[in-house]
């Protein structure tokens, strides 16, 4: 046990600095890459998990943004920005952005539909989910989802 009575598993921490106020991340589908969203200097920091060091850096203006999550695929990365009309998509391999995807004014939460058709983006300042169909990269919904929605999760009967 930890010193606070937990039981430990097998797992290590490793710190790895990264730009400023990263908060949005997510691993990619075949585990080898962390991307994370630095929300105070608008970058991504990219690490490689076996390393455990970031490898690069996107100067990718995303000032604000607090989600990030890949496609099931692995293709696409989408990031959201609490400050920000956009929603920002990126190509994983060529490292380019593919395209800034109008919201409202500001999103958080993503959520992408496991077979890959969709992603749903919360828009907590207008108080409303986007659907966004993934191979068109437009929204195509607006689902009303009560005052300042954020986290988004399936629920599987």
């Amino acid at each position: 046990r930890g010193p606070s009575g937990v039981p430990q598993g097998d797992w290590e921490e490793t710190v790895v600095p990264v730009g400023r106020g990263a908060e949005g991340f997510d691993v990619a589908p075949n585990g080898r890459e962390l991307w994370a969203a630095n929300a105070q200097d608008g970058t991504i920091s990219i690490l490689d998990l076996a390393a455990k060091k970031v490898t690069q850096t996107l100067a990718a203006n995303v000032n604000g943004a607090n989600r990030l999550k890949f496609t099931p695929d692995g293709k696409q990365v989408f990031v959201s920005a609490l400050g920000g009309p956009n929603v920002a998509v990126f190509d994983a391999a060529s490292r380019a952005e593919l395209k800034r995807i109008p919201v409202g004014r500001g999103a958080a939460g993503i959520l992408m539909q496991p077979d890959g058709s969709r992603a749903f983006v919360a828009c907590t300042p207008d108080d409303y989910v986007v659907a966004i169909d993934l191979k068109t990269r437009a929204v195509t919904a607006h689902l009303d989802a009560g005052k300042q929605p954020d986290g988004l999760a399936w629920a599987v009967r």
